[in-house]
């Protein structure tokens, strides 16, 4: 699935709630506990490492802002996928599909770019899931997965071809 061009601006829009903050107490007062906890974003991910706090599913590309960095990584199972830029790919759905349903936590590497894997990863994350990733240069993003954000975000993907 490609993203058109029509629908680049509605994604700027953030999902769920924008954290011009974040620092863990202000993140962590955002976190239902016993949450489910998701990171989209290789910033976005260190940070939840660098606060003790491991995602059960992380999806990382080795890039911010297009810098080539070092995914973060941890005692984590590694799953590897292909996603190209302004796409989504089934391999990716499917990666993301299996990771819900493996034994965390897991962090799936793609090769390509992660940003839109927000969509599939809100459509099939369990109920007490949040997701999180970041906004560039304004914040991070905290999304709780609802049915209204499921459908949504299916909406979403539906306009993608």
């Amino acid at each position: 699935m490609k993203l058109p061009d029509n629908l680049r601006w509605e994604l700027k829009a953030p999902l769920g709630i924008l954290l011009h903050d974040t620092s863990k107490e202000n993140i962590l007062h955002h976190i239902p506990k016993d949450s489910f906890i998701i990171t989209v974003g290789d910033a976005t991910t260190e940070k939840m490492f660098s606060f003790n706090l491991i995602p059960s599913l992380s999806i990382v590309d080795g890039f911010e802002k297009r810098q080539k960095r070092i995914p973060p990584s941890g005692d984590v199972t590694k799953v590897f996928c292909d996603n190209p830029a302004g796409e989504i790919t089934a391999q990716s759905i499917d990666a993301i599909k299996d990771a819900l349903k493996s034994k965390t936590p897991v962090q799936i590497m793609v090769n390509g770019e992660e940003d839109l894997l927000v969509l599939p990863v809100c459509v099939h994350a369990p109920q007490n899931a949040v997701v999180l990733y970041g906004q560039p240069n304004e914040g991070l993003v905290i999304v709780k997965v609802t049915q209204e954000i499921r459908n949504k975000t299916q909406q979403l993907l539906n306009l993608m071809n």
